[in-house]
């Protein structure tokens, strides 16, 4: 049995000497992709309905090119399938194809003009585990729409195949004689184009070369952990200490320096798992509507304010950012807006780590990159030279709510295993290429008039989606099934990575797994390094 010594602990003082073990240095190049206009120029005062337009605007092109490749010579019982350019000029049967937005009536979806008309519209609705009605399937409805209307679409195909509002497809059938259109196959755009790895990064790899440190060679790890879910009780105490000494290097796995390859910190979410507002209800019904009534202040009312939440988090990355660059993402239960995309958590909010920060933009650094960087939700950058994509997890939960799962009749409150359901998600939405397609119909999202940053114009070389139930890895390529062993390495025997190639990796919340997923910098394979305490061996009954 290996002693404590083995590992070097406890051990007496000694005069030997060390080699100093030094951090891999990060190449690290963020898009501004879903940063919102700063000031007046932000309003909420245009339709959302201009968001689809955008989408199928962007998207028909590339779905009409994967459609006409299929079907561009199709003949069923000698007639030939022909393109419709609107949903309404399909004709009663005769075999067509035609391209459009998915739209999905649901029984149980949320509507906001029924808010409106109850005069509720003061939260979120509280959310839902699926919008389908499981005693009556027949209710849930799939529409196609494009500018000039919308029509039903019928089928056994869809019966068998998932689909979301707001998904740009191409779907061929005929009209039925009760105006439905039912279909026979149905295309989706695929897989954006993929950068080459630093694609974008030449300038920090050529500034890293002369300053006598190549980012591009030898293995690094990017570290990834959302759902720290952090109290400020003493109950994050253990995990966050744990998981500090390990970022730190203060403790090792088998003797090792593999903290020191970790280049990079990311954050997906939900840091926080109590909110900074105190609950005043507990103090009773008749307190909480005093303070209600109560005139504002300006300022806040201490009594009502819960900083210790963020006062640890704060207290958490000042200890790590001297020794690890960190990029933190803002999540659903964190201190930023709540329509996607969420912008990064105010510095504000961190006095002692916003040193680490960049200074505000001017004209003079508008490329200026912080070592501690508060991001958006979701998030697209470059790290390492690999272009990464990720949410803290709203996307990949609310598509969840559109698909159908049997419920178990002998324990209908029981969990269900969607893990592999949510990397199906995952790979649907890079085929889909669109990140977030429920926003703006049942995820709630800014109105962007004229670009929709939810789709997907490239493939990323890692796809992430934070706050999930378990780990899980897969990797997919185009025209290729899901690998969801996840052991496929993503480099060739050249060492140069096949383009339309994707790591998706679902991270669980660190706060009930303890669980930090490290992907390397070269061959994108990926670690688990879990951190929990021992909780003794159990009684032999």
């Amino acid at each position: 049995m290996a002693s404590a010594e083995d590992y070097g602990f406890l051990r007496p003082p000694s005069n030997d000497e060390y080699e100093p073990v030094y951090r891999k240095p990060s190449a690290y190049n963020p898009l501004q992709t879903f940063t919102l206009p700063m000031g007046s120029v932000r309003h909420y005062q245009q339709q959302y309905g201009d968001m689809y337009f955008l989408r199928l605007a962007k998207l028909k092109p590339a779905v009409e090119k994967v459609a006409t490749d299929a079907w561009g010579e199709l003949t069923v019982a000698g007639e030939s399938a022909r393109r419709v350019d609107r949903v309404l000029d399909v004709r009663q049967g005769e075999l067509c194809w035609m391209a459009g937005t998915v739209y999905m009536d649901m029984p149980l979806k949320p509507n906001i003009l029924e808010d409106l008309t109850r005069e509720t519209f003061t939260s979120a609705p509280p959310p839902r585990r699926t919008y389908a009605d499981p005693s009556n399937p027949s209710a849930t409805q799939v529409m196609m729409e494009d500018e000039s209307g919308r029509i039903r679409l019928t089928g056994n195909l869809l019966a068998s195949t998932q689909l979301a509002t707001g998904v740009i497809i191409a779907a061929l059938g005929t009209e039925t004689v009760n105006g439905e259109f039912e279909v026979i196959d149905f295309k989706v755009p695929d897989l954006a184009p993929q950068p080459q790895r630093w694609e974008r990064g030449e300038a920090a790899a050529a500034a890293s070369e002369q300053s006598g440190q190549d980012v591009s060679k030898g293995s690094g790890k990017i570290a990834f952990l959302s759902g720290l879910g952090i109290t400020g009780t003493s109950s994050d105490t253990l995990a966050l200490e744990l998981l500090t000494d390990y970022l730190l290097g203060y403790t090792s796995i088998d003797g090792s320096d593999a903290a020191s390859r970790i280049t990079r910190l990311i954050i997906a979410g939900n840091s926080l798992g109590a909110s900074v507002t105190a609950d005043t209800a507990s103090a009773g019904s008749d307190n909480a509507a005093k303070k209600k009534l109560a005139p504002k202040k300006y300022g806040y009312d201490a009594s009502a304010y819960n900083s210790s939440p963020i006062t640890q988090l704060d207290n958490f990355l000042a200890e790590i950012l001297p020794s690890i660059p960190v990029t933190l993402m803002a999540g659903e239960k964190d201190p930023a807006n709540v329509s996607l995309p969420q912008q990064g958590i105010h510095r504000a909010m961190f006095p002692q780590s916003r040193a680490y920060c960049a200074p505000p933009p001017s004209g003079e650094n508008k490329e200026e990159v912080g070592w501690f960087d508060s991001v958006s939700n979701p998030w697209e950058g470059d790290v390492e030279g690999w272009r990464l994509w990720g949410c803290s997890g709203q996307n990949v939960d609310d598509v969840l709510r559109y698909l159908d799962f049997p419920s178990d009749d002998t324990d209908p409150t029981a969990e269900r295993d969607d893990s592999e359901a949510r990397l199906r998600i995952m790979e649907a939405m890079l085929r889909w290429r669109c990140g977030v397609p429920t926003a703006p119909d049942t995820l709630w999202s800014y109105p962007f008039q004229t670009v929709d940053p939810f789709v997907l114009e490239t493939s990323p070389h890692i796809f992430f989606t934070g706050n999930q139930p378990s780990f899980k890895t897969a990797v997919i390529e185009a025209d290729a099934p899901l690998r969801l062993d996840g052991d496929v390495e993503m480099t060739d025997s050249s060492g140069e990575t096949p383009t339309g190639r994707v790591r998706l990796l679902s991270i669980p919340k660190f706060k009930e797994t303890g669980e930090l997923i490290l992907v390397d910098t070269e061959s994108l394979e990926v670690e688990v390094i879990r951190f929990g305490n021992f909780a003794g061996q159990e009684e032999k009954k």
